[in-house]
């Protein structure tokens, strides 16, 4: 997850992360707000100084501001931002909690307008601890100022280096180890929520992991993590029909609920690269639908949840049509389906309160 100094954006790499050209953003052409009153809840996104690039409360509120979704709440992501400089080395992602948690009390106080940012913490913690990661977790609890809801560990793996793996340690299998299973009881127990993230050569690893552990609540990050660039370019068709079978037989475990959102870096369908201007909502919604229609017609609306990924998926798009593709993709969906995709499912999940 570490994000590169830019280059020029002609240069980056799909499967990288870049500071986003705000420059080029700013020739998009205007949208209107599709949908405007809709009330939004954005359950995927990152705070971070890293790389020369700030991407804190004040950036985050002036992506969400403009154009005016209406973003009521949203859900911080770890990504190895601000953890402790020294200690014992499990307990070092506390820090990054202690930093969210502090912007989300500032964002609480209403200062900073209507939107309730980090109203839900989803942190780090290393599971293959095993038994051993309930400090850790407890520790991770009270940091959170009663905002802590769950942890991601990802476990993306590809032995193409071009892909880019979640660690520079990462081994294929990592869902399936007995140590990380052993931690990921001790999060269930205390009634955390596993935010599971890989690619989706590897689902069935979360199937399996899902069937192993069916009072486990799961959150499927970034519609199963479709990969379309290095070794899986030009094979479309083929890694979609190998995406969508993994994803029905997905969806047929109750405890499972799905992002919709996280395509632009790993799924490669649109070459923002060298796009100007940047891409409109409708030409994103027709690159996006596919896997957005096929995760509410397996999951069904009340098992999927809209993420924005920012600003990671800032790179090819900013937040106004961002949320427009989405509430394109989605417009045929009955008023109850839309509440359930665009709050109700992450309010219910992440058991959000403001």
């Amino acid at each position: 997850m570490t994000a590169t100094t830019s280059p020029p954006r002609q240069q980056w790499q799909f499967g990288r992360i870049y500071a986003p050209d705000e420059a080029w953003l700013a020739t998009a052409e205007p949208e209107p707000i599709i949908e405007p009153e809709l009330p939004m809840i954005d359950t995927h996104h990152h705070l971070w100084l890293r790389g020369g690039h700030r991407y804190l409360l004040e950036e985050l509120l002036a992506d969400v501001s403009t154009g005016h979704h209406n973003v009521v709440a949203t859900v911080f992501e770890e990504c190895h931002s601000h953890y402790r400089a020294d200690g014992p080395e499990e307990m070092r992602p506390i820090g990054e909690t202690e930093f969210v948690a502090g912007i989300a009390a500032m964002s609480a106080s209403g200062s900073y307008g209507k939107t309730r940012v980090g109203a839900g913490i989803v942190g780090a913690a290393d599971l293959t601890l095993g038994d051993r990661v309930e400090p850790v977790l407890l520790a991770q609890i009270r940091a959170a100022g009663g905002r802590f809801r769950g942890v991601r560990h990802s476990a993306g793996y590809d032995a193409d280096p071009i892909i880019g793996n979640s660690g520079a340690a990462m081994q294929p299998g990592l869902y399936r180890r007995p140590d990380f299973r052993a931690g990921l009881a001790k999060l269930t127990v205390l009634g955390l929520v596993f935010d599971a993230w890989l690619y989706h050569p590897q689902l069935g690893d979360v199937i399996a992991l899902a069937r192993a552990f069916p009072a486990s609540p799961i959150v499927m990050c970034h519609v199963g993590g479709f990969l379309g660039y290095g070794p899986y370019a030009g094979r479309r068709d083929e890694e979609f029909a190998r995406w969508q079978r993994s994803m029905t037989e997905l969806a047929q475990c109750p405890n499972v609920v799905v992002k919709l959102g996280g395509m632009v870096n790993r799924g490669a369908a649109y070459d923002f690269h060298t796009a100007a201007p940047p891409p409109s909502s409708a030409t994103l919604a027709e690159v996006w639908r596919p896997f957005v229609e096929t995760c509410i017609e397996v999951f069904g609306a009340y098992r999927c949840m809209f993420e924005s990924n920012f600003p990671v998926d800032k790179m090819a798009v900013g937040y106004t049509a961002l949320g427009n593709a989405f509430k394109r993709i989605t417009s045929a969906a009955s008023a109850d389906e839309k509440t359930a995709i665009y709050s109700g499912t992450a309010k219910r999940v992440y058991r959000l309160e403001w």
